[in-house]
Parts: C-alpha cells; sequence; structure tokens
C-alpha cells in the first residue's frame, strides 16, 4: 500500500531562491521516486507584517507562488507572521496556526499517513502540534545548527525536548549530532536514527583537473587561474561559522601559487574582503559569489583541495560534493567530520586555527591523492540510498 509523508519545512527552494534548501528538496524528491511514498510539502514563507513583507530582502519571497505542482512533489507555500530577530521563541506556534488549516484541508482530502519535519526547529515543534491535531505520527530530522543554535536556548530547547519525546522516529545526519542530541534531552525512547545526506553522482563527479580547469576559464574568467597556480576552494555561506576568515589568514603562511576561491554570498563578504587586503593576500583571494548548481561541480573538480573551517556542522552536504569530484577536505573535526574523513584519501581533519589550516593544505599539496581515490570516498553516499533507508525508517514510524 502507497504510504502519504506530510513534510513540514521551512527550509526548501522556491521560484525566487532555487538553491535554499536543495538538499532538502533533492531527499523529498528521490522518497517520492521511489514510488512507495507520496510526498507533500508545507514550505511555511516567513514575513514580517504589511507593507514590510513586500519590501527590501523580503520582496523576493513575497513574490513566492502559493503553491507549486507538475512534479513529483507537491509544494505548499504559505505565510506565517515573522518579527525578524524577536519571534524565534514564538515561530512554532506562529507556523503551527499558518499551517493547520491548509493541512486539515489536504489530510481530509486524502488522509496522511505521517508527518515529519526537515529541520529540528522551528519546524520540529510545528510538525508535532500538526500530527497531533490529525491525530498521527511524526518524525523529526536534525541536520546541525538547528541543534547547535537552537539548542543553547532554552525556551526552543523546551519545544524541541517536548517534540522529541512524542515523535515516532528522531533522525540525525551524523551520529556525532545524533550523541550531541542526546546530550541535550533530544533522544526519544526509540532511540536516534542516523541518515546520512545523499549525492547526485551523475552531477558531481570526477573530471579530470586539466579539463575543469580549461572549463572553469570560460564559466569564470575572472577567476584567471595562471598555469602552475593551485586552487584551495571554500563553498559556504560568507558568514562567521564558516570560517573564510581563518582560511584567508591561513593564506598567508603558504606559497604565492595557491589561490583561495570563496563560493557564496553573505553579511561578511565586505570584512573577508578588507581581512584579503589587511594581510597582503588580496590578489589571490576570488569572491566568486553564488556558483550555479551547474558551474559548482566543474569548480570543485578544478580544485585541489577544498578547505571549510567551519565552527559547527552535522554533516555537510559540501563535503561530500566536493569528494565526489575529487577535491580531498581540510576540515576541523566538528560534527561528522570524522566520520567523513577516514582515509588520507579523503583529506586531512585540521583544528580551526591559520596555523593548523595551512599545515593540512601544505601536506595534501605535498603528496595530493588520486582524484579516483578521493572520490571514491563518497561512493556510499547516494540520494537512492538516502531514499531507502528513508522509507524504511517512515514505514515502521507511521505503523507504530
Amino acid at each position: 500500500m502507497k504510504r502519504r509523508l506530510l513534510s513540514i519545512s521551512t527550509l526548501y527552494p522556491a521560484p525566487t531562491r532555487p538553491g535554499f534548501g536543495r538538499f532538502v528538496a533533492r531527499q523529498m524528491e528521490a522518497l517520492a521516486a521511489r514510488g512507495d511514498w507520496d510526498v507533500t510539502v508545507i514550505n511555511p514563507i516567513g514575513l514580517p507584517p504589511a507593507p514590510f513583507g513586500t519590501m527590501g530582502r523580503y520582496k523576493p519571497l513575497a513574490a513566492i507562488p502559493p503553491i507549486e505542482t507538475g512534479g513529483q512533489v507537491t509544494v505548499h507555500h504559505p505565510r506565517f507572521l515573522l518579527i525578524p530577530g524577536l519571534s524565534g521563541r514564538f515561530n512554532p506556534w506562529a507556523i503551527t496556526r499558518a499551517v493547520l488549516p491548509l493541512a486539515r484541508r489536504l489530510h481530509a482530502e486524502a488522509p496522511f499517513d505521517l508527518v515529519d519535519a526537515q529541520f529540528f526547529y522551528p519546524d520540529g515543534p510545528a510538525a508535532a502540534a500538526v500530527a497531533a491535531a490529525l491525530g498521527l505520527p511524526h518524525a523529526l530530522k536534525a541536520r546541525g545548527s538547528d541543534i547547535h543554535l537552537w539548542g543553547e536556548r532554552p525556551r526552543a530547547l523546551t519545544q524541541m525536548r517536548s517534540a522529541a519525546r512524542s515523535a515516532a522516529a528522531v533522525l540525525a545526519v551524523s551520529g556525532a549530532l545524533a550523541r550531541d542530541m542526546a546530550a541535550l534531552g533530544l533522544e526519544p525512547p526509540g532511540g536516534i536514527t542516523v541518515h546520512y545526506t545523499g549525492l547526485d553522482h551523475a552531477r558531481f563527479q570526477q573530471l579530470p583537473r586539466g579539463e575543469a580547469r580549461a572549463r572553469l576559464a570560460h564559466i569564470m574568467p575572472a577567476l584567471a587561474l595562471r598555469p602552475g597556480d593551485r586552487l584551495a576552494v571554500c563553498v559556504g555561506a560568507l558568514i562567521a561559522i564558516k570560517g573564510q576568515a581563518l582560511a584567508i589568514e591561513a593564506l598567508t603562511s603558504l606559497p604565492d601559487d595557491i589561490q583561495l576561491a570563496l563560493a557564496g554570498t553573505g553579511a561578511d563578504e565586505a570584512a573577508l574582503r578588507a581581512k584579503a587586503a589587511a594581510h597582503g593576500v588580496a590578489s589571490r583571494v576570488h569572491f566568486l559569489g553564488a556558483v550555479s548548481h551547474d558551474a559548482l561541480p566543474v569548480l570543485l573538480a578544478a580544485a585541489d583541495v577544498m578547505v571549510l573551517p567551519s565552527e559547527r556542522e552535522g554533516l555537510a552536504n559540501a563535503w561530500i560534493e566536493a569528494l565526489a569530484c575529487g577535491a580531498p577536505l581540510v576540515i576541523p573535526p566538528v560534527g561528522g567530520a570524522p566520520e567523513v574523513v577516514e582515509s588520507p584519501a579523503a583529506g586531512r581533519l585540521a583544528e580551526r586555527t591559520p596555523a593548523a589550516i595551512a599545515a593540512a593544505i601544505a601536506d595534501l599539496l605535498a603528496a595530493p591523492p588520486a582524484q579516483a581515490d578521493t572520490a571514491a570516498s563518497a561512493a556510499r553516499f547516494s540520494w537512492d540510498a538516502n531514499a531507502a533507508a528513508l522509507a524504511e525508517i517512515y514505514e515502521k514510524a507511521a505503523s507504530a
């Protein structure tokens, strides 16, 4: 019998923000493609009161359509009231208030078997409330910052603990994150299941580095690598917790032929540019902005190393994508990093200091692993495997 899932996720792509939560969409699409689960997503959009909700950075969000159909997954985009910087503790209530009428209508038209949340907060407490109102079991998935950020806030943690206690399944993207959750009291009686991320191997695959560099010259001519240059790539939002500032400082003690490319946008761009100038490496630090999903695999295949000195991660999709393209990692031993860097070909674990990062990069570049060996370390991650595991977990949760 085909099951029906209602997934509540604030982290999900939409027409005006196609890259936002793309990995969540890929997971839901892979689950739906199996044929044993019908998937409906409710992606609540937080907007301030009018007229602010149609101005500035919120204007693109206001333009998101109320529903998207035509694909394997139908996605609804109801709005909920958001007070920037103030409403964090109330967001689960606001999301529930916005989502529940829609969920009731959809459930009446074609009953669901399970409600899930793809982010532990604020999605988790809202999903638990919606599931209780519909008389359904619920499942919760933790990805990293939802635990490490909101788990430090007592009011949010109280709501998260309540949602976890009543859950039929609780998932984490790494064993390390599962241990952190247990320490916070987020482990239900049935325990926490580790559910690794997936990977699109058709898109992220190794390409000979020279060929990738040639393609990159056409895709990103501003990067302008010289013959013999070695390339370190940092993929992530330009925000403090991602640690690009540490990578820039590490560059100062590395040879001049090592270039650093930052792929991403964010509030710290001006400060990072100033840091690069202050350290005398501005000509070696390249700000690429938002890199398209099609260009990213070429950039990673062209890289000699992918460095991401994050303060915290669950298990970053960027790590797996880089490996699949043959770029070894230099990342700190946070979250699921030791579960990914299990061999020298996968890279090095380095503490979050410029000296340690520079030493790890230099070590890798002194004896670079074969791209094929690096790519092999990502072979166990796939969206098919991810969906198969999720279908089995959710079948048990729906039958509980």
